[in-house]
């Protein structure tokens, strides 16, 4: 029995689990919201017990250090030798890594030079990495890629139509995010199906506010919606998803906006806040929509069309598929959202059941018996993928 952390952290937050491996049992799990400011909130959830501080947590080294603090009150463990490892949320890894890799001055040094691609996320998940290896430097550390899961995709479903000089001397490509999701989503339908992985092909759909769909044959990512960057594909909560990109260009010379602003514009105001002028949460649109709110109505509208036009693209490039799969805040929690998906899926032969449907958060198959496409309702767990890679490295660390 081994205790192992995953860890996700982002610019102002840290989210956290402790898992008894190889059983993987939760121990406990918490969240560091608000970090730089005088009013940051610390949680920890042991048991059914939840335990919630708001002090100044002025970076993420005494986020560390509170959590570290809060599993030894909480005899979580009882010395820090007891935590063996820690699995990383490293966001982009580029084309340097097709798989979790252990933590290694090389790994991390590959990691920076990605920082471009992921100028939000990857600083962060140094930071946290940092903080983490710093506490617990006799603990085992593994960097899990969000991009990882989709370096398996053929070139033509990676490559933009631009001039190839593009890729080859500054990397713009098709990475896919969600990775760890998606593949954790491919994992558990095999093993609930009995199958093995290299025979699954299914469509995975991803759906929070910040949404991805990946098409995965034989196995393997073969195409996902969101590219160089999260911003493309699906509309998203404050996210554009696909434009024509002359839209930049036009309202670059109209009104001058530079390139920070137009970024602010596709990444924070856009997506369903945009179109409803209301909020990016689902839940309000739906509110809203029983309102009779015509724009909240639209929202959703082209909401749904994007994911079944994305939903059947990838059905067709990939010679059609056995399952299609929901998850995510609103995938697993939307059931209006399930139901308008599969009715405009209904020519590919998706018949799903009412009553099954009537679910939120737990794993459902709700597809009828005569439906030609499995339909599954399954909550991801990133986290739980993170622990596992980083048990493998340290069990494979301990057999060298």
């Amino acid at each position: 029995m081994s205790i192992v952390m995953s860890v996700n952290a982002g610019s102002s937050s840290l989210k956290f689990q402790v898992f008894e491996m190889p059983s993987e049992k939760v121990l406990a799990k918490g969240l560091v919201e608000r970090i730089g400011l005088n009013d940051a909130i610390f949680s920890i959830k042991v048991g059914d017990e939840k335990f919630e501080t708001v002090t100044e947590i002025p970076n993420h080294t005494r986020a560390v250090e509170l959590l570290i603090d809060a599993l030894l009150e909480h005899n979580i463990v009882h010395s820090l030798e007891e935590i063996e490892a820690v699995g990383h949320r490293m966001v982009h890894g580029g084309e340097f890594y097709s798989e979790s890799v252990v933590a290694t001055p090389d790994a991390e040094e590959k990691f920076e030079e990605c920082i471009p691609l992921a100028p939000l996320h990857n600083p962060a998940g140094l930071v946290g990495y940092r903080s983490f290896k710093e506490a617990l430097p006799n603990a085992s550390h593994t960097f899990v890629f969000d991009t990882a899961f989709h370096q398996t995709m053929p070139k033509e479903n990676y490559i933009y139509p631009i001039p190839y000089q593009y890729y080859e001397n500054d990397h713009i490509r098709r990475y896919g995010m969600h990775g760890t999701s998606h593949k954790y989503l491919l994992e558990r339908l095999a093993e609930i199906e009995g199958k093995p992985v290299q025979e699954m092909n299914i469509i995975t759909c991803h759906l929070g506010n910040g949404a991805s769909i990946t098409a995965i044959k034989n196995g393997k990512s073969f195409k996902t919606s969101m590219g160089f960057t999260p911003l493309s594909g699906v509309m998203m909560g404050t996210r554009s998803g696909d434009i024509d990109p002359a839209i930049l260009i036009y309202l670059q010379k109209k009104y001058g906006y530079s390139a920070d602003e137009l970024d602010n514009i596709l990444n924070k105001q856009s997506g369903m806040l945009g179109i409803s002028g209301i909020s990016s949460d689902s839940r309000d649109i739906e509110n809203a929509i029983k309102e009779g709110n015509e724009r909240a109505i639209l929202t959703e509208k082209i909401y749904i069309d994007r994911i079944i036009e994305t939903v059947g693209g990838y059905y067709t490039l990939m010679g059609g598929c056995d399952a299609i799969v929901f998850a995510g805040g609103i995938g697993e929690n939307a059931i209006n959202v399930r139901e308008d998906v599969c009715k405009g899926l209904k020519v590919l032969g998706v018949e799903i059941s009412e009553e099954k449907n009537n679910v939120r958060g737990k794993e459902q198959e709700i597809s009828t018996p005569e439906s030609k496409i499995a339909v599954w309702v399954l909550p991801t767990n990133e986290e739980v993928m993170l622990a596992r890679d980083a048990y493998k490295d340290l069990v494979d660390g301990k057999a060298q």
